[in-house]
């Protein structure tokens, strides 16, 4: 682990980082807070008014909010955008010249353009942070002037090819509890044991699980039905009818919750689980090393969800089913020849745990600090025109890789 040395000029200065208000931007923010001050690093969050400070999590770092807007719809909605944005972007400079950061680092979303346009004006060192498998529009806007993009999935869309060389894969960083979980291994279902299935739909749960998730079961034969175990989120509204939908069905077991506050347990009990493909729930399944039907999200900005589900479909490690094909009976006959094939869902669990990893909070870090002392490594003769942290990284994730095999292989056995 890095730690600041008299050797480091910007030891002493904060590193800031600009992040949108909702939770996949404000996670990944708040595990490389975490990941710097344990390193000895000051640290600052620079957001809008409706993005949220770390709060009790981290109250020793400051927050500092700046106008931003997303553009809105029509010619006024955009020129009110544009305004509150140019005002944003005024109030950022004056912050960035009270702080002079060592860095800022962009977690994607409209709120945090503003400030890292101004660190890029101000030739500070500016990293973004993409979480999902399309670079989103507001890191598109600041990627130019950016010295460095930390990617979750490989081959990022709507990336130029120039800028590909900035390019360093980290990972998109979990929940402490989350990575906790990344050495329970996986032990498929036996022949006439139970079958645990986890169906979330992210924050806000998905009217079409709750829909299509009683219709489908109610189609698979009744000696499969008595051996599932199904914990599902759903819509508050749409509670009591998937409740009666399902209650007559003889299942082993139901639970049916709104949130479920014990994520982290669920996954590593589940045997397969039914969720959206957003970034954060990607980064939770492949962590633990769960096997997943994903179903992303149709209205996702740039269909980031399809992408994302794409990239694990292709590496074995989940199946995926556009919504217009998510059908009852569509999933009725998928459950049941994924359920009476144990070996097909550790082989996909193996391939999720070797795609995952529980250290991004610690490669991001890495990534932020080479980019302040590239100049010093070039003096100590540590720069070989290679990039270590993308090097140093992939030989771990590989050698995850490896681990994981053995691990789902002896699971399986």
């Amino acid at each position: 682990m890095r730690r600041p040395t008299d050797l480091d000029p910007t030891a002493h200065k904060v590193i800031v980082l600009a992040a949108g208000g909702t939770g996949g931007h404000m996670f990944p923010a708040e595990a490389l807070a975490r990941e710097l001050l344990a390193r000895g690093r000051a640290v600052t969050l620079v957001t809008d008014k409706r993005g949220h400070a770390f709060g009790d999590n981290l109250p020793e770092v400051p927050v500092h909010r700046i106008r931003a807007a997303s553009p809105g719809a029509g010619i006024v909605g955009k020129l009110k955008a544009a305004l509150q944005m140019g005002l944003g972007l005024l109030e950022a400079r004056a912050l960035m010249r009270r702080l002079e950061p060592a860095a800022v680092v962009g977690f994607g979303g409209y709120p945090s353009v503003p400030t890292v346009y101004a660190a890029i004006q101000s030739k500070l060192p500016a990293l973004l942070h993409e979480q999902n498998a399309v670079l989103g529009r507001a890191n598109r806007m600041l990627i130019a002037g950016a010295r460095r993009i930390a990617v979750a999935f490989p081959g990022i869309e709507k990336l130029g090819e120039a800028q590909r060389a900035k390019v360093v894969r980290t990972g998109n960083p979990v929940r402490p509890a989350v990575a906790a979980r990344r050495l329970s291994p996986y032990e498929a279902p036996q022949p006439g044991g139970p079958v645990r299935l986890l169906v979330m739909g992210g924050s806000q749960g998905a009217r079409v699980f709750s829909e299509v998730i009683p219709a489908a079961l109610a189609l698979l034969p009744e000696d499969l039905r008595a051996r599932i175990h199904l914990a599902q989120q759903c819509r508050a509204e749409d509670l009591e009818a998937a409740r009666d939908a399902l209650e007559p069905l003889g299942l082993a077991r139901l639970e049916l919750q709104t949130f479920f506050r014990d994520v982290p347990e669920r996954l590593a009990a589940c045997h397969l689980a039914v969720t959206r493909a957003g970034a954060s729930t990607i980064a939770e399944l492949t962590c633990v090393g769960r096997p997943a039907i994903l179903v992303p999200y149709p209205h996702a900005t740039d269909d980031h969800q399809t992408a994302n589900a794409r990239h694990l479909a292709e590496a074995g490690a989940a199946w995926l089913v556009p919504q217009p094909g998510f059908t009852a009976s569509s999933l009725a006959e998928r459950l049941s020849a994924l359920l009476a094939d144990p070996q097909a869902l550790a082989t996909a669990a193996q391939a999720a745990h070797g795609w995952g990893t529980a250290d991004a909070a610690s490669a991001l870090a890495d990534a932020v600090l080479a980019m302040l002392d590239g100049g010093m490594r070039k003096l100590h003769g540590a720069d070989t025109g290679s990039d270590p942290i993308k090097t140093d990284h992939d030989r771990s994730h590989n050698a995850r890789r490896a681990a994981a095999g053995a691990s789902a292989k002896g699971a399986a056995e």
